[in-house]
């Protein structure tokens, strides 16, 4: 009862904020975002253990994400109708607790390599849901490349699906790595005693049906135009919370500069986007990729260059 996963972190495009159901992780509305690779998660889970044991890179796991492995373990051992304990290792090829998406991915890989040890028969929407447990990111890190969370108060129905994008290939992601740890779910938490946080309620529906349609119509300008400004207004309701949380660090705002200024300046392609991090991500295409690395490695910030990721999937080589 072994099985392994692998799964690529997510760059949040159209960005949930807060929770509307804390127990069951639904929040309060739909979001959008891309996979990205070659970064991602492997992880092997085997049942038939006393207790349950679960490391991340060779590291025991935290409490808070202890239980969070938890829950997900707990549904697949509901779903098969055994107590079995399970013993979890996985590992990242990235930075995690820096905006990178590492939540998405690793609790995407969990459930695929979970419910695949239980020898479950779950579709990619149940695999969603699944994952969805241990963070709503990972149910869109599920179903890969571009993906919607459709919010539901219907736990079986809160499911990410795939949208079709026909620009996939051409699409390169420049990461600007800023190494400032944090911990996303406490921005979550707060999220709704924001004063600005009916206001993105308000936007934020037209602005995912902007993004839908843009990814279809394969519109790079207007989709990573739309990704920059949802980066500005997820920062604006975290740091008007009741902690002030303001993520950002000067490199930050130094990585939207570079992005700005090839942009107006030299005409690239070239849009700013981040998550609840200092991380930043410089969203080009792929013949300005290295150009966008080099400016990123001038500010002495370590670059990576990444495409689009597929789906969570079982693969034949265990960790342990």
């Amino acid at each position: 009862m072994k099985a392994t996963a692998l799964a690529h972190p997510i760059q949040g495009l159209i960005k949930y904020h807060g929770l509307r159901d804390e127990s069951r992780n639904i929040p309060y509305h739909d979001s959008i975002s891309m996979c990205t690779a070659p970064s991602k998660t492997e992880t092997t889970v085997e049942f038939g253990h006393y207790e349950n044991t679960c490391f991340v890179n060779g590291e025991e796991i935290d409490r808070e994400g202890y239980e969070r492995v938890m829950t997900v373990l707990d549904r697949v051992r509901r779903l098969a109708g055994f107590e079995q304990g399970a013993r979890v290792e996985s590992h990242n090829t990235f930075a995690s607790n820096v905006g990178l998406g590492a939540s998405a991915s690793a609790f995407a890989a969990l459930a695929v390599a979970a419910a695949d040890a239980a020898d479950l028969d779950l579709d990619r929407g149940e695999l969603s849901v699944l994952a969805r447990h241990g963070a709503p990111s990972a149910a869109r890190s599920v179903t890969g490349g571009f993906s919607q969370l459709r919010t539901n108060t219907t736990d079986a129905e809160c499911a990410a699906e795939r949208i079709a994008a026909p620009f996939e290939e051409d699409i390169r992601t420049v990461v600007g790595l800023v190494p400032e740890f944090k911990h996303t779910s406490h921005a979550h938490e707060e999220a709704p005693d924001s004063h600005l946080f009916d206001g993105r309620l308000a936007y934020i529906h037209d602005a995912l049906a902007d993004m839908q349609q843009s990814i279809r119509d394969g519109d790079f300008e207007t989709t990573f135009k739309l990704a920059e400004r949802d980066s500005l207004s997820l920062l604006a309701v975290t740091m008007t919370g009741p902690e002030n949380w303001f993520y950002w660090r000067p490199e930050t705002v130094r990585l939207r500069d570079i992005a700005t200024h090839l942009r107006e300046e030299e005409g690239l392609p070239v849009y700013f986007s981040s998550d609840t991090g200092a991380t930043a991500y410089l969203n080009t295409t792929s013949a300005h990729a290295d150009r966008v690395a080099a400016e990123v490695e001038a500010l002495g910030l370590e670059s990576r260059i990444w495409s689009v990721g597929g789906p969570a999937k079982v693969i034949d080589d265990h960790l342990f």
